[in-house]
């Protein structure tokens, strides 16, 4: 695990692995109250491929800086094109989830010379969610923390690379974030929608949507309308986790992306 600084002081834990090989590098991005090991099966699959893989913590968030002073949209969009300058990345492929593809979005539409392709999991422009921070709130709140085992963690969360994401105190399991850092992360999402930048990407885009996932088909629908070049495919079986709930379908439906030359 390496760390880098960004301009504000927050530390951001990132791994970077390079195989060497001839296909692009690939940044990924966790969602809310997630951490980079949850891509643990995804990235050996890129790597496999010849791509250079870069995976990091997003602020307020495993091991990254656990409190910084600001938790807004465009920090968090800063430090993923600080990263990709720090580490003098091509032109990657951005591929975000949930909350860390709203981020992948808005880095496109922002620093398109920093981007190659886009890939969004459960993740879109729309809003405002006025319910959104009583939702997180409510969903936090609910977490029997400290969990006394990590298999009664995974129990609860729904998968073991959650679990994986909590940290050992003498008393069990417990987060590796704060509750209030969660909720200044999503604060902007009740009262902003993000179509404009929707609207300014330009780079090949495919969204993946679980079946039985958040994302509301009709949001998908309207991307796909406002770009009409953008791909838009859903994974059977799979909720919001749709990376973690089918992995190998993920994979596929990336890998297949990537190999369609850019118009």
């Amino acid at each position: 695990m390496d760390h880098f600084t960004t301009r504000d002081g927050t530390r951001i834990a990132y791994d970077d692995q390079d195989p060497g090989g001839r296909a692009g590098p690939i940044l990924l991005l966790h969602g809310l109250a997630g951490h980079l090991g949850e891509w643990d099966d995804l990235t050996p699959r890129l790597l496999a491929d010849g791509h250079r893989v870069i995976r990091y913590d997003a602020r307020g968030h495993g091991a990254s800086t656990r409190t910084p002073s600001d938790m807004t949209r465009a920090a968090a969009v800063s430090d993923a094109a600080a990263l990709l300058t720090h580490l003098r990345v091509p032109p990657a492929t951005l591929l975000g989830q949930s909350l860390g593809g709203l981020t992948a979005l808005q880095l496109a539409a922002r620093h398109p010379d920093l981007v190659s392709h886009l890939i969004l999991i459960e993740a879109g422009p729309a809003g405002p969610n006025p319910a959104l921070p009583t939702q997180i709130a409510t969903w936090l709140d609910s977490w029997p923390t400290p969990f006394p085992t990590l298999t009664e963690a995974t129990t609860f969360l729904g998968h073991e690379a959650w679990s994986r994401g909590l940290e050992k105190r003498q008393d069990g399991y417990h987060p590796r974030f704060t509750r209030d850092t969660i909720l200044a992360a999503i604060q902007e999402l009740s009262t902003n929608h993000y179509w404009p930048d929707w609207s300014d990407i330009t780079c090949p885009t495919l969204l993946l949507r679980g079946e039985k996932g958040t994302m509301r088909p009709e949001e998908a629908e309207e991307m796909q309308s406002r770009r009409p070049d953008t791909r838009v495919q859903v994974i059977t079986g799979a909720g919001h986790d749709v990376h973690l709930d089918r992995p190998e379908a993920v994979y596929a439906a990336i890998a297949e992306f990537l190999r369609k030359p850019k118009p």
